[in-house]
């Protein structure tokens, strides 16, 4: 049986200047400005036929501080579908605490790149459904890399980078996700911070590399455009599942009308 894509919008959420939680839009991690209230866009998604939401506070790694879990819980009353939040996670009790605030799964970057255990102990207590390990990716022009792709005729590797993309880790992208599966992570969750917010179109080098070489579910994530980059890293990373912002924030594309021209080219989807 042919498993369905899955089409996720994603919300970046923040405290603004009041502490209040609210959701940011920015282009390669920077340059955010104020797209709306989490628990209404929350709300609306849920609506409007996504397969899945994706919760991620941006800046909790960054700032050494925990994921907002009052406003996780407000979300999780408006979504019915499956819930993954990120930002912050840390330790085996964020992780609990995450889950029981109303996630279904948790999004771990900077914690796994720092303690990899975690990724097996996550797994072992709460199932390796719930875990999703998130790689910020941006490329890298040199030969510190194990694992090579062809970009625009140069090689390239690529490089994880933790607290929300701001610092490089030396590790590359592909030995990564072999070494997260190995562990026990149920997902991989793929950013590029080349890509971010350019509505160019998926890293479809950095996604074809890490698809094929893990055979856990890979969620393709940064620059989406439009309906034809979801087709196009489906077709061309093989990637299970799109994630995307921007287009979907500001009603340029809606979820329903993306899926149907996704179904028209033999792409399957949950209509």
């Amino acid at each position: 049986m042919t498993l369905t894509k899955r089409i996720i919008p994603c919300i970046d959420v923040d405290t603004d200047e009041n502490g209040d939680a609210a959701v940011y839009t920015g282009v390669n991690f920077e340059n955010l400005q104020y797209t709306g209230d989490p628990v209404e866009m929350a709300k609306r998604y849920n609506e409007a036929g996504a397969d899945e939401f994706v919760f991620l506070d941006i800046t909790a790694s960054a700032e050494g501080r925990e994921t907002m879990l009052d406003t996780v819980s407000a979300v999780a009353d408006e979504v019915f579908i499956p819930l993954t939040v990120g930002g912050g996670l840390r330790t085996r009790s964020d992780i609990k605490e995450t889950l029981r605030a109303g996630a279904d799964k948790v999004s771990i970057n900077t914690g796994a790149l720092e303690n990899p255990e975690l990724i097996g102990e996550g797994a072992g207590a709460f199932g390796n459904q719930c875990i999703v390990i998130s790689v910020d990716a941006r490329r890298r022009f040199d030969e510190a890399g194990e694992y090579y792709s062809q970009v625009d005729g140069e090689s390239c590797w690529f490089e994880c980078t933790v607290k929300g993309g701001r610092k490089g880790t030396g590790v590359d992208v592909v030995e990564w996700a072999r070494e997260a599966e190995d562990r026990g992570a149920g997902e991989l969750f793929v950013n590029s911070i080349d890509a971010d917010g350019t509505k160019d179109g998926y890293d479809i080098p950095l996604l074809s590399a890490v698809c094929g070489a893990v055979s856990t579910p890979v969620i393709a994530s940064s620059g989406c455009g439009g309906p034809e980059h979801i087709h196009e890293v489906f077709t061309d990373a093989n990637a299970d599942a799109a994630l995307a912002a921007t287009i979907f924030h500001f009603d340029e594309h809606s979820i329903q009308d993306t899926k149907e021209y996704l179904d028209e080219r033999g792409i399957p989807v949950r209509l």
